[in-house]
């Protein structure tokens, strides 16, 4: 089954987050996503919120910008949302957005090479192990966790461009993939990840999760073309999907039918009611995805 989710968009104030968690949880739906976007909201603090907020939600960071964050600190933080909602925590890291990582001092010459440092470094001190390591970007002496993860978890890398996909692939345990990701890039994606784990010679499983944005309501096909128009995506074909539920449960019948293991629905950041928009996914679009 095609797991299904929400965003969360930091274009909300923080203190709207619980209400949205919680009818995310007392609706049945799988997952919720939250971002790290320079310089909104805090990825690890509102996901710590949220879950604690609620009670079988499953609840998705997506992603954390690894220049922003020394790897030590990552796995401390992962590891005790693993201890204390056990199954309920998706964390993803990135390469962030390079002008913001720009305005706070923190641009890698490679982030390439600073990703690939960080997934293996953050990957091995979830697992309990303790490590040395003098990379590029990440240097540890002798550092384990006292509190690791009870159980093994996931770290998902989000990415976009071929480089990082096959890293993703080669480093990480699933990928993330942004809106401007429609079927066909799916697909391909799917093929580089594949790549990068038989570099690495991997034969396990691979989760890939893909935001899709949406709308629905009177206005949703004005907010989605401006929405895309702003990001420059208006000339791609396939990409977002506005209407009812029938018409936005075809279109994550379509992301899932090209690679994804789930989708999880992307708000315009101008939606008018973000409860409302939780309820249409969990009530109306959810029953219709197989």
């Amino acid at each position: 089954m095609t797991a299904l989710g929400v965003v969360f968009r930091p274009q909300l104030p923080p203190e709207r987050l619980r209400a949205v968690a919680r009818l995310a949880d007392s609706t049945g739906l799988e997952e919720l996503w939250l971002w790290e976007d320079c310089f909104l909201e805090g990825g690890i603090s509102t996901a710590a919120a949220a879950l604690a907020w609620t009670e079988r939600v499953r609840v998705g960071i997506g992603l954390l910008p690894v220049p922003l964050r020394n790897v030590a600190v990552t796995a401390m933080e992962a590891a005790a949302l693993h201890r204390m909602f056990p199954g309920r925590a998706t964390v993803v890291v990135g390469h962030g957005v390079q002008d913001w990582m720009g305005q706070v001092g923190a641009r890698a010459a490679s982030p390439l090479t600073l990703l690939r440092e960080h997934l293996l470094a953050l990957r091995a001190l979830l697992r309990g192990e303790r490590l040395t390591t003098e990379g590029r970007y990440v240097k540890l002496d002798d550092v384990a966790l006292d509190w690791p993860p009870q159980e093994a978890v996931e770290v998902l890398a989000g990415a976009t461009g071929p480089r990082t996909l096959r890293l993703a692939g080669e480093a990480a345990d699933g990928t993330l993939l942004t809106a401007a990701t429609a079927p066909d890039g799916v697909r391909a994606a799917r093929q580089l990840i594949e790549e990068g784990r038989k570099r690495a010679g991997r034969d396990d499983s691979h989760k890939v999760v893909v935001y899709l944005l949406a709308a629905t309501g009177d206005d949703a096909a004005a907010r989605l073309g401006a929405e895309l128009a702003a990001e420059g995506l208006d000339g791609v074909p396939d990409l977002g999907v506005a209407g009812d539920a029938r018409a936005v449960a075809e279109a994550v019948r379509r992301i899932a039918d090209a690679g994804a293991d789930t989708v999880v629905l992307q708000p315009t950041a101008d939606e008018p009611d973000p409860e409302g928009f939780v309820r249409f996914v969990a009530e109306e679009v959810r029953p219709l995805v197989p």
